[in-house]
């Protein structure tokens, strides 16, 4: 009987589990029937892209490969003692940077549009001639596999570049801090009683530029930091005038100190005086890092995301991008930034070359290192500085990131890994809209969907978030924004006069930004065109150099001489976003090297030898610099039906406030340049974009010109890639 019941009961029980087993797969089927599904990684939308354009490896960066290959030969060129290790004195011959050498526009232009060979690929390599005192630059091809070199430093520059000139590599930074530590040695107690410094250590500074005040000089000012996270915010009122213009750092010399607003002619000096008692001496005492910038508060959640439902919409091969209706080529060029080439929406080209050319910033202030600084951010290598962006911070976290690579002051190619990020972007404002209720009721927009093509600079304290944005109406945006440490000052009498105070005894100076593009329109198949303020021609170059306390026109044109549907000339129309502070008087010596600034707009006959607005040895040349760019204006040719280049400058005054403790944020920091189309379509390209929306009373639920009506079926679950950072690692 016992057996029985037992029996039943497992009968019961095995009846059981399989009821309960069907249950829970028809829920778990049902479950994964509702369960939203993952986005697709990969380019999956339905959207057609254009093909991708396999000439544009003309414009692509130098390879690993063939950065190598360059530096090999140059090192076994017999009559030359080239070495290209970093940490090497300043009396040898050193190969400094390997880049690429862009090619003539107008063999590029026979290659891209017509069935004429490619023009032969070169590089260009700077060599600082130590022994000889002067620095050149060497082409040399053909690449892959390269069999010749010619010099065309004088090609280039009309002039023989000085080693002066030069910005200091690796092994001159190593010799400095050697020669510090030992030159400081003196004052060991003075260090640390004054500012807590232990002078055994390697004490923390930063350089000003340019290295003198004449044609010639290499001296430059020390100023003194704590050494914190931030230290550029944190000056201990002590700075001193290095000279190492020799080549042999044994004949280095430290030529002037300030202590606490005090001149000096020598460390020696300072110890003896301060010995005595015979100057107001500083007092350290130990103060918060309040140039951290961790978080006073833990992270209790994410921000929002955007992500891709149906896929990206934009595609990259190689050195070449396709979005929508826009292609084109991009690089990163190791001294100027990042660059694209051969711009075309709808297939037409529009653009040669839209580039950044330079960033420069000038102090004001008390203290001499301060007061000296006029940085020209070229000289320190802008693409160079392009670090690991952070997902999710610097870009979108579903971004597409890109790696580049440089040969500068390397020895061997660097990869800056995740350095250029390319994302599509839902600006969260219509492109255009309208809503009618007289006598029509409709409804018709389209949101304002972009391309973003960035880069991030991290050059000393300062950081520039730079933009090329491609929207759907045909027009395309250069700009940059300024984040990062301001640069400050140990307060002493009339500080105040340069700048706020920002932090006990510190000044943050006042100093201006401007940046300048390049942007070479080329559209309809030519490259001649007529450039127009308001419905006047501009003839020559100097009227077409727009001064930069000149009125601002409201209509610059860059028209061609064909015509729209409607009978107007096809043209695009120019607007700078600019808040500048006042350019440097032209006047002073060193204006010259940065004359590009006199000018908010420049417009200018294309010349293959005039690349740049500036160049590599300006900054510590800057009364006579290798580019002078108010040359280019000066010859004053003629422009209508010629192959134009509009240099656009742009930039803001910043006053340092309380704010910009612990870093200056990129809110109203910035500027740039609109590129418009006017006139040079028959409507609004836009009205073709698959984004447009439309629904008239009776079809809001219809999901023919509203994809929103059908989110549901849409929907699907982002699929990220897990969270990694290399940037530590020099990757």
């Amino acid at each position: 009987m016992v057996s029985k019941t037992i029996c039943t009961i497992l009968k019961c029980l095995v009846v059981l589990a399989a009821v309960a087993s069907l249950i829970a797969n028809c829920v778990l089927i049902w479950l994964n029937t509702q369960r939203t599904p993952k986005c697709p990684v990969q380019h999956l939308n339905p959207v057609q892209l254009a093909a991708h354009n396999e000439k544009s490896d003309v414009f692509a960066d130098l390879s690993v490969e063939e950065l190598l290959q360059v530096r090999d030969y140059m090192v076994k060129i017999p009559e030359m003692n080239i070495t290209f290790q970093p940490l090497t004195p300043p009396s040898v011959d050193y190969l400094y940077l390997i880049e690429l050498s862009l090619p003539k526009k107008g063999d590029v232009m026979h290659y891209l549009d017509s069935r004429k060979s490619k023009p032969a690929r070169e590089a260009t390599a700077v060599v600082f001639h130590g022994s000889k005192n002067i620095v050149k630059e060497y082409v040399v091809g053909p690449l892959p596999n390269p069999t010749y070199h010619r010099d065309v430093t004088f090609e280039r520059y009309k002039m023989e570049i000085p080693l002066t000139a030069r910005p200091p590599h690796y092994g001159e930074h190593v010799l400095r801090a050697i020669f510090i530590q030992h030159a400081l040695k003196p004052i060991s107690a003075l260090l640390n009683e004054s500012f807590g410094i232990d002078a055994a250590a390697d004490p923390v500074f930063h350089d000003a530029s340019p290295r003198g005040v004449k044609s010639g000089d290499r001296q430059t000012w020390l100023s003194f930091c704590r050494n914190v996270e931030g230290f550029f915010i944190h000056p201990v009122g002590f700075e001193i005038l290095l000279n190492h213009k020799s080549t042999n750092f044994l004949s280095w010399r430290v030529v002037k100190v300030l202590y606490n607003g005090q001149y000096f002619d020598s460390i020696s000096e300072l110890k003896q005086q301060y010995e005595a008692s015979a100057v107001k001496k500083i007092v350290y005492k130990p103060i918060p890092n309040y140039a951290s910038l961790r978080p006073k508060q833990k992270p209790t959640g994410i921000a929002p995301q955007q992500f891709h439902v149906q896929g990206k919409r934009f595609s990259i091969q190689n050195n070449h991008i396709v979005y929508l209706d826009w292609s084109f080529a991009f690089g990163m060029s190791p001294l100027r930034g990042m660059r694209v080439f051969d711009v075309r929406f709808k297939g037409e080209r529009i653009i040669y070359e839209l580039s950044v050319q330079e960033a420069m910033s000038v102090y004001g202030s008390v203290t001499p290192h301060t007061m000296i600084t006029k940085f020209l951010d070229g000289s320190f290598g802008i693409g160079k500085c392009a670090y690991e962006l952070v997902r999710g911070v610097d870009c979108p976290y579903s971004a597409t990131y890109i790696d580049t690579y440089h040969f500068l002051d390397t020895g061997v190619p660097r990869q800056l890994k995740n350095s250029i990020c390319v994302f599509e972007h839902d600006v969260a404002l219509p492109l255009r809209r309208h809503f009618s209720e007289i006598i029509y009721n409709s409804y018709g927009g389209l949101a304002n969907s972009v391309l973003v093509f960035r880069t991030i600079t991290a050059i000393g304290n300062y950081d520039y978030v730079w933009d090329f944005i491609f929207y759907q109406s045909g027009s395309v945006e250069a700009k940059v924004r300024a984040t990062g440490y301001i640069a400050s000052s140990f307060t002493l009498n009339n500080s105040y006069t340069y700048g706020h105070q920002v932090a006990e005894n510190v000044t943050g100076n006042i100093h201006t930004h401007f940046v300048n593009f390049k942007n070479f329109m080329c559209f309809l198949c030519e490259c001649s065109v007529i450039p127009k303020l308001d419905s006047s021609p501009l003839t020559f170059v100097r009227g077409a150099a727009l001064h930069h306390d000149s009125k601002t026109p409201r209509y610059l044109h860059i028209a061609s001489n064909q015509k729209n549907h409607w009978g107007h000339q096809r043209s695009y129309r120019l607007q700078v976003f600019s808040f500048p502070g006042d350019h440097l008087p032209e006047n002073q010596a060193e204006e010259r090297a940065m004359s590009w600034a006199r000018y908010k707009l420049a417009i200018t006959k294309h010349k293959d030898l005039e690349q740049s607005c500036g160049s590599l040895y300006n900054q510590n040349e800057m009364w006579a610099p290798a580019v002078d760019f108010s040359k280019f204006i000066a010859d004053n040719e003629r422009i209508v039906n010629e192959d134009l280049v509009a240099w656009v400058t742009a930039g803001f005054l910043h006053i340092p406030h309380a704010e910009d403790i612990p870093n200056t944020v990129t809110v109203g920091n910035g500027g740039g340049v609109l590129l418009r189309p006017h006139n040079y379509f028959d409507e609004d390209p836009s009205i073709h974009s698959v984004d447009g929306v439309y629904f008239a009373p009776g079809s809001e639920d219809s999901c023919e010109y509203n994809k929103m009506a059908c989110l549901v079926k849409e929907t699907c679950s982002p699929v990220l890639e897990p969270f990694s950072y290399n940037g530590f690692l020099g990757g």
